[in-house]
């Protein structure tokens, strides 16, 4: 493997430039729009609805007779063997709030599987991407595996409703300092960059969840689904209301001293 460009399938030109625009449009909007609440508490804006379209239709015409699932749109599974997952701006809340962390995440799957994912965070005009079988990179720059990394800051990532796991096992000392970013997506990937240890999300959709998996995968982090595999999709099925509780970790030693607190998660 090398750490340039030449590595990638060359299709992936054409998914880079649509995301670039739809980077450069949610950096123009950001501080903007007004946001409206969705029938499931969270938030959407114009910027998402938009986002959404514009990479739609984008893949629509980039790669004719692959079907595409994503948030703000058609959420069932595509009958197509290649289709792309789409979440067009993974954390409106940061969006909408003013504060410059959110992504685009992007992935094809085959077989159940991701294997292409461009994971692009526009505030800070850094893309992650990742070809199954051949790495991930970051701006162009291949990227390694944390566990052959020290870890220096011990973080951990939890999302919203995740944190009350912290109650449920009040004789045991959480393993990690605590980080909040709230973007799914992000979330996850952190593992993947050596930022935090593990990450633990609780209620994750396909689309949060897409790139990032293969992400992880490409960087030998194992991943805990905890109580449904993200494999086992059916063409046709619903995913609006699918949660895929997930513990991703730097390393399979790390995955286990997390582990209590994820069981502690799904146990009700």
């Amino acid at each position: 493997m090398t750490t340039t460009l030449a590595t990638y399938p060359p299709e992936l030109a054409r998914l880079e430039t649509l995301v670039d625009a739809v980077a450069d449009r949610q950096r123009q909007d950001f501080g903007h729009m007004a946001s409206e609440a969705k029938a499931d508490g969270s938030l959407i804006t114009a910027c998402d609805r938009w986002s959404d379209e514009t990479i739609v239709r984008g893949l629509g015409d980039a790669f004719p007779g692959e079907g595409v699932l994503s948030e703000e749109g058609d959420q069932h599974v595509p009958i197509s063997s290649a289709y792309w997952v789409v979440d067009p701006l993974d954390g409106t809340t940061n969006f909408a709030a003013g504060i410059p962390y959110w992504a685009i995440s992007i992935a094809r799957f085959e077989g159940g599987l991701p294997v292409w994912a461009v994971l692009d965070v526009p505030p800070l005009r850094q893309r992650i991407i990742a070809v199954r079988g051949q790495g991930a990179w970051r701006n162009g720059k291949l990227l390694q595996p944390p566990s052959r990394q020290a870890d220096v800051a011990g973080c951990a990532s939890l999302c919203s409703r995740s944190i009350g796991v912290l109650q449920k096992l009040p004789d045991r000392r959480f393993p990690g300092k605590i980080r909040l970013l709230g973007v799914a997506s992000l979330n996850l990937v952190s593992v993947a960059m050596g930022q935090t240890v593990a990450a633990l999300e609780a209620t994750p959709k396909i689309w949060d969840l897409a790139a990032a998996w293969l992400v992880l995968t490409e960087l030998e982090c194992p991943i805990r689904w905890l109580l449904i595999d993200p494999q086992d999709q059916a063409p046709g099925a619903n995913l609006a209301h699918t949660d895929y509780p997930v513990l991703a970790a730097r390393s399979d030693s790390t995955l286990e001293t997390f582990l209590p607190w994820a069981k502690a998660l799904v146990a009700g």
